[in-house]
């Protein structure tokens, strides 16, 4: 791998978040602490919740050299941004795109660049000029540290933070205050002891994304990316041998931690 190696996101857009109200409305929406990003620069991944705690957006927040800005997929951007707008009520917020390029990249950072803060493994990220096209194979990555993508293994109306790796991959805060869906998220990690969620898997063979996986005629989960023998997979951790996801047989295997 070169030193630095960096590409443009083709899809991903970016929002200026402006207005006197702007951290603290958005740290009684999402679902990590955003405070911090009033202080200096840095970065924040967080989740925008329905109010019966599950899945709607997520979302990269980042304080930069004044201003702070709002790095999301390009598929759920402006659906994101009209719910956001409807919860504002009299706050002075705003959300305005930008012509502001996402660059991510692996290997040396550059000066102006800022960590993912989800997991090392996913590199760095610039907001401004455009890198080189896309190059890197970041479905490897995610399937290696089981990492989901929006869209793929998170899906809107459906998954459930915890179930999804968000405390792992430093996505929700449990000593901030409340925000929509807090309680339902809160109860899953103090109260409940989780019974299914995305977990890494070998997979002999291959099937569409989206796959049911089955224990003989008893569901199990879904099969989601795949990537050199192993994938995505949400599963019920009481069903992890004699799986089937089509024609491919899965393995459960143990999640990346580090």
């Amino acid at each position: 791998m070169p030193q630095t190696l960096g590409e443009t996101a083709p899809d991903r857009r970016v929002y200026e978040v402006t207005g006197k109200d702007a951290l603290t409305f958005l740290q009684g929406m999402v679902s990590n602490d955003v405070l911090p990003l009033g202080k200096g620069d840095g970065i924040v991944w967080a989740a925008l919740l329905t109010p019966q705690g599950k899945y709607l957006a997520d979302f990269l927040l980042i304080a930069q050299g004044g201003s702070l800005l709002l790095d999301i997929k390009d598929s759920i951007a402006e659906a994101t941004i009209r719910r956001l707008s409807m919860y504002r009520l009299r706050a002075d917020v705003q959300f305005a795109a930008i012509d502001l390029v996402v660059t991510r990249g692996l290997g040396e950072t550059p000066a102006n660049a800022l960590p993912d803060p989800r997991h090392p493994a996913l590199g760095w990220r610039t907001y401004g000029a455009a890198g080189s096209a896309p190059q890197i194979d970041w479905d490897t990555i995610r399937v290696a540290h089981c990492i989901p993508e929006t869209g793929i293994e998170l899906i809107p109306d459906d998954s459930y933070l915890l179930e999804s790796g968000f405390e792992r991959l430093h996505g929700v805060d449990f000593r901030k205050g409340c925000y929509v869906g807090q309680e339902v998220t809160a109860r899953m990690k103090h109260k409940t002891e989780l019974r299914k969620g995305l977990t890494r898997v070998q997979i002999d063979g291959a099937a569409p994304v989206g796959t049911p996986i089955l224990q003989g005629d008893k569901p199990a989960g879904t099969l989601f990316t795949q990537s050199h023998g192993h994938a995505i997979a949400y599963l019920r951790f009481d069903r992890t041998e004699g799986l089937t996801a089509g024609s491919a047989r899965i393995t459960p295997a143990q999640i990346t931690q580090e």
